[in-house]
């Protein structure tokens, strides 16, 4: 019988464990580039079977809240590498959750105030804006010229 710490074959990818730790959004990377601080995060966590990040914005476009990473400019790239680095040299395995949050986007968390890319449809919720923003209501969206 196997236990839940017993090593695991995920298709290919041999797990020490079959603990997987389930992403969390942190919102702790000002310019959506991951700080030094998210290295020592996810080292400290290597010990999982295999870590799953937060979710990391494939462009500027996929960006849906305050200081959370991208993973679609040069310096996010390194930010990332520096945690997959700090994973590895735990014996950690770890893959990176990438999103495109679509309707819960706000104006003003894209580039130049522009409509998210999502379909006009109205998002009853409010969003984190960060530091003096506090939350504010999400934009009614017309819809888009043909």
């Amino acid at each position: 019988m196997t236990t839940l710490f017993d090593p695991f074959d995920l298709s290919g990818l041999a797990l020490a464990n079959r603990v997987v730790m389930a992403p969390l959004t942190r919102s702790r990377s000002p310019g959506a580039v991951p700080p030094t601080m998210a290295a020592t995060y996810y080292a400290q966590r290597a010990d999982a079977g295999l870590i799953v990040t937060e979710g990391a914005a494939i462009s500027p476009q996929g960006q849906g809240h305050a200081n959370v990473p991208g993973l679609y400019t040069e310096e996010a790239r390194a930010g990332w590498r520096a945690v997959a680095d700090a994973v590895h040299a735990r014996g950690g395995k770890i893959v990176v959750q990438l999103w495109h949050v679509g309707r819960i986007s706000h104006t003003e968390l894209q580039p130049g105030g522009a409509r998210p890319v999502a379909p006009a449809v109205g998002a009853r919720a409010t969003m984190y804006g960060g530091g003096a923003h506090g939350y504010i209501d999400y934009p009614a969206l017309e819809k888009a010229a043909p």
